[in-house]
C-alpha cells in the first residue's frame, strides 16, 4: 500500500505540485516573512472538511496572527487567488465568510499527503517554524509615531510579525498594560527596535518599556534607531551596540525603506542561523 501510495503521490505531483507552490509562496517569496499563504495551506490540508475557517484557524494559531491576519484584512489572499486562474481550479476563498476551500478531491488528496518539511524546502523557505512571538517590537514615543507607523508596515507587508501598539490596541482594552506589553519587551520579539527620538527619554511608557529590554542588549537583540536631529550623547549607552541612524534631512519613505530592507536582511539571515543550530534528525 505504501508504495502505491508513492506512485500515486508521484503521479498527483506533476498536476499540483506548481499549484500548491504557487499558493505557498503568495504573490512573492518571502523569505525573510511567516509564510502566511505556506500555513494557511497546510491548515486547510489537516482538517478533515475540504474547508477552513481562517478567522477560527488564527485564533487557534494566535502566533499567526499579524502575518496570516495580514493578508486576508488587506485583501490580498483574495486577490492572490484571483489574479491566478490555476489556483481558482482547485481553491476558493470567501472573503464574506473568511472560509478557504478546496474544490478538486485529487487537489486535497495531494496536499494532505504532503511531507510538509521537504514541501517547505522544495517552494523555497529555510524554515517555516519560528521561535519567538514577533520577529520585532517597536518602542518609541508617540511624537515619532509617524516613523514607527511607517516602519510597521513595511515589515509587516513582508510579512513580518511586527508588535506596534495601535495594531493591537483592542487586545489591551481592560488589560493590564504593564503585564500585557512587558513580555513581549523582554522576550515574545526576536529583536526590540528602540526609535530614539528627541522625546524618547522623556516619555514614561518608552521609560517603562526600556526598563523590560535593557538586559537583551547583551544578547544582541535590541536595535537602536538614532535620529539625526537627536544624536545619542557621548555617555548613551546605545552607541556600544550596532544601530541605524534615520536622516532627518533626507524623505521619510526612503529612510524607512532602506531601513526597513537591512530590518528584513537582518531576520532572514537570523532565521538561516536559527535553523542552522537546529539538532539534525
Amino acid at each position: 500500500m505504501e508504495v502505491i501510495r508513492e506512485r500515486v503521490l508521484s503521479d498527483l505531483s506533476k498536476s499540483f505540485f506548481n499549484k500548491a507552490k504557487l499558493f505557498a509562496t503568495g504573490p512573492r517569496l518571502r523569505k525573510e516573512g511567516r509564510a502566511p499563504y505556506f500555513y494557511l495551506l497546510r491548515w486547510l490540508a489537516a482538517g478533515k472538511e475540504w474547508t477552513l475557517n481562517v478567522a477560527d484557524a488564527i485564533k487557534k494559531n494566535s502566533e499567526h496572527r499579524g502575518s496570516v491576519g495580514q493578508i486576508v484584512d488587506k485583501g490580498y489572499l483574495a486577490d492572490h487567488i484571483s489574479k491566478n486562474p490555476d489556483l481558482q481550479d482547485v481553491i476558493h476563498f470567501d472573503p464574506r465568510t473568511r472560509e478557504l476551500s478546496i474544490e478538486d478531491p485529487k487537489f486535497f488528496y495531494y496536499v494532505k499527503n504532503l511531507l510538509w518539511s521537504k514541501f517547505c524546502e522544495q517552494v523555497g523557505y529555510r524554515s517555516v517554524e519560528f521561535d519567538s512571538r514577533y520577529d520585532y517590537a517597536l518602542s518609541f514615543a508617540g511624537s515619532d509615531r509617524e516613523v514607527a507607523e511607517g516602519l510597521f508596515k513595511f515589515l509587516s507587508e513582508r510579512e513580518l510579525s511586527v508588535f506596534y501598539d495601535v495594531n493591537e490596541q483592542h487586545r489591551i482594552l481592560a488589560a493590564s498594560v504593564e503585564d500585557y506589553l512587558a513580555p513581549i519587551y523582554r522576550s515574545e520579539a526576536s529583536f526590540v527596535v528602540a526609535l530614539l527620538g528627541s522625546e524618547y527619554p522623556k516619555r514614561i511608557w518608552t521609560k517603562f518599556e526600556s526598563e523590560q529590554f535593557k538586559e537583551r542588549f547583551g544578547q544582541n537583540a535590541v536595535i537602536p534607531i538614532w535620529f539625526s536631529d537627536a544624536p545619542p550623547g557621548i555617555h548613551d549607552e546605545t552607541v556600544k551596540y550596532g544601530g541605524l541612524t534615520l536622516d532627518r534631512g533626507k524623505p521619510l519613505g526612503e529612510e524607512l525603506e532602506r531601513i526597513g530592507l537591512l530590518l528584513c536582511k537582518k531576520i532572514e539571515e537570523y532565521k538561516e542561523s536559527s535553523k542552522a543550530l537546529e539538532p539534525s534528525g
